[in-house]
């Protein structure tokens, strides 16, 4: 592992959950473990995800939400900081907030990373509201530096129905930021499910085979250790079978004793030294299209 000053910090914003591996309880086991120290500040705290039922929702005002933003921009070790990855939102002003920080970190070091994971939804629709949903496609979305939505989702925020990978990866040039990974992408493979990534000049696919029923937190924990491999210097292609291998390891291993949540702490290993083999393919980029 190396030293705190020499990794940097990530500041994580996302739900907090006190029993289960999703949102921040994700993201921060998975950074650490990679040897990044985090900032973790929540959006909203939830005794569990609300696909086990109903629970007491422990929110923040906008305004202490807000000072809080405040607080981390005057912080003395500010200097930290090499990226920001937000996730989970409770409300619109949030997004606001979190966009004033990323603004505010590039002012004094405009290489700091923002990674946006736009949770908004899934194959049923929206499950936050809808201004938070545009509130994060309008203002995080066009400072991201990565985003990492599920097809659902940049379909979304495209406005238009993704049947087939090239209709992802026009959708994702049109919406913007420089890198995208979707989750949840069309297979190659059968039985499998895909993490497509897009960037200006690469359009790969990275494949599974498909866990039924799988736990909540999948895409909190693939953006946090594909993030995290970016960081580290990983070439896109090798970030990408490293995450997409190490969290099909963990569902799968998780899934075979049945477990309703992603097993994190039993099986750390496989986010720093994943053994299960994914295939990846290189797309044909739409830039590449064109010219042909």
């Amino acid at each position: 592992m190396t030293d705190r000053g020499e990794k940097g910090a990530v500041i994580s914003i996302s739900s907090h959950v006190v029993r289960g591996s999703v949102g921040n309880r994700a993201v921060v086991f998975a950074l650490e473990t990679l040897g990044y120290p985090v900032w973790a500040l929540p959006t909203v705290v939830l005794p569990w995800h609300p696909g086990h039922g109903p629970s007491t929702r422990m929110t923040f005002g906008a305004d202490e939400f807000d000072r809080t933003i405040d607080d981390l921009l005057r912080a003395p070790w500010l200097g930290e900081v090499k990226a920001v990855l937000s996730g989970y939102l409770a409300n619109a002003a949030q997004a606001r907030s979190i966009a004033r920080l990323v603004s505010g970190l590039r002012e004094k070091r405009p290489e700091v990373f923002y990674a946006c994971d736009p949770v908004i939804g899934d194959l049923g629709g929206l499950y936050v509201a809808e201004e938070t949903a545009i509130a994060i496609r309008d203002q995080l979305i066009p400072l991201a530096s990565l985003a990492t939505p599920n097809r659902y989702e940049l379909a979304w925020m495209a406005g238009c129905d993704l049947e087939s990978n090239a209709a992802i990866m026009e959708a994702a040039l049109a919406l913007g930021p420089p890198r995208m990974l979707v989750t949840s992408a069309v297979p190659m493979m059968a039985g499998g499910t895909g993490n497509l990534y897009l960037s200006g000049r690469t359009a790969l696919l990275s494949e599974n085979r498909l866990v039924e029923n799988a736990p909540n937190g999948l895409g909190d924990l693939t953006a946090a250790v594909f993030l995290a491999r970016l960081l580290e210097g990983a070439s896109e292609e090798k970030a990408l079978q490293l995450a997409t291998a190490s969290v099909f390891e963990i569902l799968a291993r998780t899934a075979k004793v049945g477990g309703d949540e992603l097993a994190l702490e039993t099986h750390a290993a496989s986010l720093v030294n994943p053994m299960a083999m994914v295939q990846t393919r290189k797309l044909l980029h739409p830039a590449q299209r064109r010219r042909s």
